[in-house]
């Protein structure tokens, strides 16, 4: 039986992605408002996700249905500048975490294309 991505990052590992993205988020002076403070629901909603999509348990699905991610991020602007303020925050996370650079550029590769698809403003 083949190994899924979540089991060989680890739970930890992603918990800990994901709590060091949130830390640097509430610093961004143009994304921390998107959350109007709700940094704790966005990380649990984030680690909930990722989990999911790398093979782990199927809480986000089951809590919150379907990802449908271009419309729950449909409100917000997510143009060039949020693009690479998302991403810069995201690459500070990974550059703390003990997760290997294999796993590190899976996750990297993904993170670009995603946001890269989420783009809804010229």
């Amino acid at each position: 039986m083949e190994i899924s991505i979540y089991e060989k990052i680890g739970d930890e590992n992603i918990k800990k992605l994901i709590h060091d993205f949130y830390t640097e988020i509430k610093e961004d002076e143009l994304l921390s408002p998107m959350y109007e403070g709700d940094f704790e629901g966005a990380e649990n909603r984030l680690y909930m996700f990722m989990v999911q999509y790398l093979g782990g348990p199927t809480t986000y699905s089951e809590q919150r249905g379907h990802p449908a991610l271009r419309r729950r991020h449909a409100p917000y602007p997510v143009e060039d500048d949020t693009i690479k303020h998302w991403l810069r925050n995201m690459q500070v996370a990974l550059s703390k975490s003990v997760i290997d650079d294999e796993h590190k550029n899976f996750l990297w590769e993904y993170f670009q294309k995603t946001a890269d698809f989420l783009r809804n403003r010229n």
